[in-house]
């Protein structure tokens, strides 16, 4: 029991320390599993997705949403020029050409194949890998990162969303003594992950805010002990 309760003490730091999902950090409410919230994260996590700082990643979001642009129909009316100018505004210059056809190729993609409702890919979709297909083949540059980080806030919200553990969140397990160095199956990682949520969860909180947390709990370990040169 001393045991769980010292975990439970772990878990609750973290969570005060890191905080929980990416999107609530930017006022996205996706616990409903509204549609148009869906939209919202799944666009953030493509601008998550990209090599470049969370904080950029976040800004650019926050210039998307004040230009209103938070929806397939407006980011395709908006146009190539026009996304590409919300994106230097947010600081995202270095990808801001190549992220620019990527959203307007993604939203072309969902309008036709799912009239621009996320919730109906999640629908058509048979289990968890093949949601994880079906979000990918919505353009390319949708790669196994962006998938993962838009998916794992849906646990919970979705019952098709399972992506394996990120090597973020999985560091970060490591170092708090969740898992060991041993334990490399992402998909166990989970499994393990979940079962100490579950003997030890946090009152406010929920999986989806223990993992998001611990992701922020690996980039800062990934930031304090950068890989050496060479």
């Amino acid at each position: 029991m001393r045991h769980w309760g010292r975990r439970q003490g772990v878990c609750a730091r973290l969570l005060g320390e890191q905080g929980g999902r990416y999107a609530s950090a930017l006022g996205i409410d996706i616990g409903g599993g509204r549609a148009p919230e869906v939209f919202k994260w799944f666009l953030a996590a493509i601008l998550y997705g990209a090599r470049i700082s969370q904080g950029t990643a976040a800004r650019t979001y926050r210039e998307f949403a004040r230009a209103r642009l938070l929806s397939p129909r407006a980011i395709l009316e908006t146009g190539w020029d026009g996304l590409v100018e919300i994106l230097d505004r947010g600081g995202y210059v270095r990808y801001d050409f190549k992220t620019a056809t990527k959203l307007l190729l993604v939203c072309e993609s969902l309008q036709k194949d799912y009239g621009g409702n996320l919730n109906a890919l999640h629908a058509a979709a048979r289990d968890a890998r093949d949601l994880e297909r079906r979000v990918r083949a919505l353009g390319k540059g949708i790669g196994e990162v962006t998938a993962g980080i838009f998916l794992r806030e849906l646990r919970g919200v979705w019952s098709k969303a399972d992506p394996a553990a990120s090597k973020l969140a999985l560091a970060g397990a490591r170092d708090l003594g969740f898992t060991s160095r041993r334990l490399t199956d992402r998909s166990a990682a989970i499994r393990r992950l979940r079962g100490i949520w579950r003997a030890a969860p946090v009152r406010g909180f929920c999986f989806a805010d223990f993992e998001a947390a611990l992701v922020r709990r690996g980039i800062a370990l990934r930031h304090s002990h950068p890989p050496a040169a060479g």
